[in-house]
Parts: C-alpha cells; structure tokens; sequence
C-alpha cells in the first residue's frame, strides 16, 4: 500500500492532471482535457492514504454509484494501470457530437435559479461552507478560500450533502 504522499507524486507524474487541494487536506485532480462533462480523475486523495479514481468508463472495475474505484490498497503499479486506462478512456467520446455551429449564447440564469440552494451550508459539527453562483459556475467556499467549482447547482448540491452539509435555514 502506498502513503499518501507516494500516491501524490504518482498523480503528479502525469501533466495532463491538474491539482486541486480541497477541504480537510485532501487533494483532487482534474483532467481539463476530458471529451466528457466528467473532469475529476483523483477525488479526495486524503491524509490517511484513502482516496478514489474515476473508472466510470472501464469494465471490470468494481466502482461506487458515481463510478470511483477505492485506492486504498493499490500498489504504484495498479494505481499507474488504472490511470492510464482512465485517461485514454476520457481522452475519447464516441458518443460526442462535433457541431459546425458556434454554441448558442447562454442566457442569463435567471435570479430563483442561481439563488435556490446557495448561501450558507453547515455540517453536524457546526463547520460551514458557502455555496456561491458567480461567472457562469457555482463555487464551494470555506471561509475565503475556494474549496471546489462545478458547472452546475445539482453537482454542487450534491458534493456538498455528501459532504455532511445542509442549508443553514434562514432567519
């Protein structure tokens, strides 16, 4: 098994994966590049050595509902394997529609919808997170400092229930 700072230096051999330390000194790495919606590769690489990779796209890979492998136990060589496979297999969306035509401009979300879900979220030890809608993406922030970024609100919603966090009621 390997520590977590092995495993960190694993993940930053490949260029093509960018760092993302998030809460509570865990780390996440993101694959810009994907052809996918999907860009997280490394979720939650945390202290103790735990940590996940996206194989969403592989068979034979036993994943949770979201399609992340536990990486607990692996060894250099099994953690580099199942990176490779990920990335080449992210790298291409056969499903994916190549369009001629410029993307539409987006309109302006509209006041309920980039208001609905945000602000205050607390978890059951009284830790806090704001959940911000700003520049077209919806921002996860602990205190001053940015803890993640997602494209849309149900993600962002998502991260953070996972994470033990609801909406602070509103006085």
């Amino acid at each position: 098994m390997l520590n977590v700072e092995q495993k960190l230096e694993v993940l930053q051999s490949y260029p093509q994966l960018q760092r993302k330390d998030v809460s509570l000194g865990r780390v996440n790495f993101h694959y810009e590049e994907s052809a996918y919606e999907k860009k997280i590769i490394a979720l939650h690489i945390h202290p103790n050595g735990n940590g996940y990779i996206y194989a969403g796209l592989l068979p034979n890979y036993e994943t949770d509902d979201k399609g992340f492998v536990n990486i607990r136990d692996y060894s250099e060589a099994d953690l580099r394997t199942l990176l490779d496979k990920t990335i080449k297999a992210m790298s291409t969306n056969p499903n994916a529609v190549e369009s001629k035509e410029p993307e539409p401009a987006k309109a302006a979300p509209t006041l309920a919808a980039t208001s609905t879900g945000g602000g205050t979220w607390i978890d059951e030890d009284g830790h806090t997170l704001t959940l911000k809608y700003e520049d077209d993406m919806w921002y996860v922030y602990s205190g001053v400092n940015l803890d993640m970024a997602f494209e849309s609100r149900s993600e962002a919603g998502e991260y953070l229930k996972e994470e033990g966090f609801k909406p602070q009621a509103q006085a």
